[in-house]
């Protein structure tokens, strides 16, 4: 069973990500991984932490001699920047989880929730997704994101003037972001139980990104609006294509399984929390009104929120992939794979 975890926190020493389950023989080095943990890094609008760390993948446990080997993969990210660490704050920052960790954890310094609930936490998803993305790579799937809009705003012209003059106010900007899967075979996921569904896994996945507060598979809320005779895709069938669709609406699921076309999957990313013109808040220890703590961060970040919907999404269509063709090895992999296609294609 693949599965990972994360550990670390945001000015500590480093992130760590392990990443169990993955296959025997499959070719890894950490080029694979800091490729994608670069891009994350990018994007307009990004804060200045992103000139100060440059993501690096110590991969340490479970690859030998340019593969893995089976055993749990350890991908560590050192932190450069630590300076933090140990300054405490007690101003509580809206939409953060400051308030309501701090009193689950019973904690008297908000230090002790930003650390660990910061979005730098997901460097390590986005490198625990990259040793899936080349597993996935084997088997010709493909998975890529786009920005959908800013503020709002589909044109991508008006994207950069929005976002310096959100910084220019202390402000901050969200948007949509979509990523597709493409090359996924039919069959992957399951209606047979509700958590063996496939757009469960993915929507749960993308909706625990930070910041994400609503997500859409194809048409999504689209569907809403229209009848079920121009919801549904038409089913088509070739020699040469086997069972098709010419539209994609249901987003490459139906019924919980993947259906051969591409999966689509939108999010929806909140403009970020921390703002350098404060909002009113309270003081954790004092309890009187204050202005919320301002930690260095992004104006906008929705670019690098869909690299990280890359990495997680990665991740459950590697889980799907490996609970349908498992096996401990990638040689085995492929073999049931092959098996498969053999059979779906002579049904």
């Amino acid at each position: 069973m693949l599965r990972y975890i994360t550990a670390g926190e945001s000015h500590g020493k480093a992130l760590v990500a392990i990443l169990e389950g993955c296959p025997a023989n499959l070719l890894l080095s950490p080029e694979d991984i800091n490729s994608d943990l670069a891009r994350r890094q990018a994007g307009y609008g990004r804060g200045p932490r992103m000139k100060i760390e440059t993501d690096k993948a110590e991969i340490i446990s479970g690859v030998r001699k340019g593969k893995t080997i089976g055993s749990p993969i350890a991908i560590m990210l050192p932190n450069k920047s630590t300076e933090l660490f140990n300054t405490p704050f007690t101003q509580l920052r809206p939409g953060h989880a400051d308030l309501a960790g701090s009193i689950k954890y019973n904690q008297k310094d908000a230090r002790n929730i930003l650390e660990r609930a910061s979005a730098r936490e997901t460097a390590g998803r986005v490198a625990a997704g990259a040793v899936c993305r080349k597993f996935l790579s084997e088997f010709k799937i493909k998975i890529e994101s786009r920005t959908v809009s800013i503020g709002g705003v589909l044109s991508a012209g008006m994207w950069e003037k929005m976002i310096d003059e959100a910084r220019e106010k202390g402000d901050s900007l969200g948007g949509i972001f979509e990523v597709a899967v493409t090359g996924a075979p039919i069959g992957l996921g399951s209606y047979v139980q509700w958590d063996a569904r496939l757009d469960g896994d993915l929507a749960r996945a993308v909706m625990a990104i930070p910041g994400v507060k609503g997500v859409e598979i194809g048409l999504g809320f689209g569907a809403a609006a229209i009848p079920g005779s121009k919801a549904h895709d038409e089913i088509f069938y070739d020699k040469q294509k086997g069972f098709y669709h010419k539209t994609n609406n249901a987003g490459g699921l139906e019924g919980g399984i993947s259906n051969g076309e591409p999966i689509i999957i939108k999010a929806v990313m909140k403009p970020i929390s921390t703002l350098r013109t404060p909002l009113q808040s309270v003081d954790l220890a004092t309890k009187a009104p204050s202005a919320a703590h301002v930690e260095r961060s992004d104006v906008c970040a929705v670019e690098a929120a869909g690299v990280v919907g890359e990495a997680v999404i990665a991740f459950e269509t590697a889980r799907a992939f490996l609970n349908k063709f498992g096996g401990d090895s990638l040689e085995e992999v492929s073999s049931n794979y092959t098996s498969y296609l053999k059979q779906a294609s002579v049904l």
